[in-house]
């Protein structure tokens, strides 16, 4: 068996808008790619996935959840990395309306 690599997906405020949407992106995940383990630690999702998977592919598949559950317009996935931890932030868009009189 290859390598495996660990890291992380914070849903703080995905979760704040609905549990259960975190849920969901758990149990899409899980089936979109069958060779990851997941796991939650309270708003940290941690994913062992093998060497040769991609971060990308997890970001992508983050992304393509948010937008078939029409979350698309209000959160993305924002990509960070710490001395401790690696991963990605579903992160609230911000919104500037700008007023014209």
């Amino acid at each position: 068996m290859s390598e495996m690599k660990s890291f992380t997906i914070n849903v703080k405020e995905l979760s704040f808008k609905s549990e259960q949407h975190v849920l969901d992106l758990i149990r899409f995940l899980s089936e979109a790619l069958p060779q990851i383990t997941l796991e939650r630690n309270g708003n940290d999702v941690k994913i062992e996935m093998p060497n040769k998977l991609s971060k990308r592919a997890i970001k992508l598949r983050i992304k393509k959840f948010l937008y078939k559950n029409g979350l698309h317009s209000d959160f993305r996935p924002i990509s960070y990395k710490t001395p401790e931890t690696e991963g990605y932030i579903v992160k609230e868009k911000k919104i500037v309306e700008l007023t014209y009189y």
